[in-house]
């Protein structure tokens, strides 16, 4: 008990006695300061007293793969500012290697009854990864949102930025620019945003007259080093352009570049996606499409909160268009 009542004010910035006055429900306490510690007990995972259970604050739990991509947590700044607003307190969960699964995290928040779970980046957008964890939250009609591309079979509101157009943008500047050989670094194949950026650019370079051969097409896991090694294989095929599925892999195609003692953008064009944080700093600075965050962010709460409210939300999938942002990285081709 006394761990619990440190934990818990400290968490707050308030004196272990004030934790008391609260949990034994005596007077003395602000409303706000109430809450604030109710709200603590929610999140370091303690019960709170039988007296009041039924006052549990509202909770929304927010499940990203990693926060090392600038992407998810600048989703987190959005949707977290966005919960606030509408008065709830967004609880963080970041899947990391050997630790909490995305399937422990969805059981984690259903023990502490969350108001509804936001997710960006799970497993529902990849074909082969496990999915039982989603049908747990049908079971309990939890209000949960997807963001960008899942699987066809869960039936939950989404919000996405629409690939197709991402990587009519980037392609169509490259083939602009002049370049006929251009290659793509995607994410593993079950990944669906990278399927449907696949097909947009294959549909893309057919509708220009640009013969397309399989080894065109890299595909990788979503880091630097993953983007350096399969543009190095790119590079070597003749590859005077490539577009990436992410800045993360952008950045490492610039690396692979070097490496092989060609410069970007005068002997290889590099075109990301995101536009995450800094990539207006990186040398050189990179042209990407950027997904519009803000709008998706609080377009995902909106949708969140309507099904707290017991409106009836559609499951069609909601798009958001990106936008090409040209830096340095891309150039005419030689």
């Amino acid at each position: 008990m006394t761990r619990r009542l440190a934990e818990v004010a400290k968490k707050v910035g308030v004196s272990e006695a004030t934790v008391s006055r609260v949990l034994n429900g005596k007077p003395g306490v602000s409303e706000n300061t109430r809450e604030a510690v109710l709200t603590a007990l929610d999140v370091l995972g303690y019960e709170r007293p039988t007296q009041l259970r039924g006052d549990r604050g509202r909770l929304v739990g927010l499940v990203l793969p990693e926060l090392q991509n600038p992407i998810f947590p600048a989703f987190a700044e959005v949707v977290g500012g966005a919960l606030a607003q509408q008065g709830f307190t967004p609880v963080l969960c970041t899947r990391t290697a050997g630790g909490v699964t995305e399937a422990e995290y969805v059981e984690l928040l259903l023990q502490h009854q969350v108001s509804g779970i936001i997710f960006a980046g799970g497993f529902y957008a990849q074909a082969d990864a496990p999915h039982a964890h989603y049908g747990r939250i049908v079971e309990r009609r939890l209000p949960a949102v997807l963001i960008n591309a899942a699987i066809d079979q869960l039936d939950f509101p989404r919000v996405s930025c629409d690939d197709a157009v991402a990587v009519e943008q980037a392609l169509g500047h490259l083939l602009a620019l002049g370049h006929t050989r251009v290659g793509m670094v995607l994410a593993p194949p079950d990944h669906i945003p990278s399927r449907r950026k696949e097909v947009a650019f294959r549909e893309t370079a057919a509708a220009a007259g640009i013969k397309l051969d399989d080894d065109q097409f890299e595909h990788g896991m979503f880091s630097i080093e993953s983007g350096q090694a399969a543009a190095t294989r790119l590079i070597k095929r003749g590859i005077t352009g490539i577009v990436c599925a992410s800045d993360p892999l952008a950045l490492g195609a610039i690396r692979a570049a070097r490496r092989s003692g060609r410069s970007v953008p005068a002997d290889l064009s590099v075109v990301g996606y995101d536009d995450s944080a800094f990539m207006n700093c990186t040398d050189p600075p990179l042209t990407t499409v950027r997904q519009p965050i803000e709008s998706m962010g609080r377009a995902a709460v909106e949708l969140l909160v309507g099904q707290i409210d017991g409106a009836v939300i559609s499951t069609d999938e909601l798009l958001f268009e990106p936008e090409l942002v040209v830096r340095g990285s891309t150039a005419p081709a030689r």
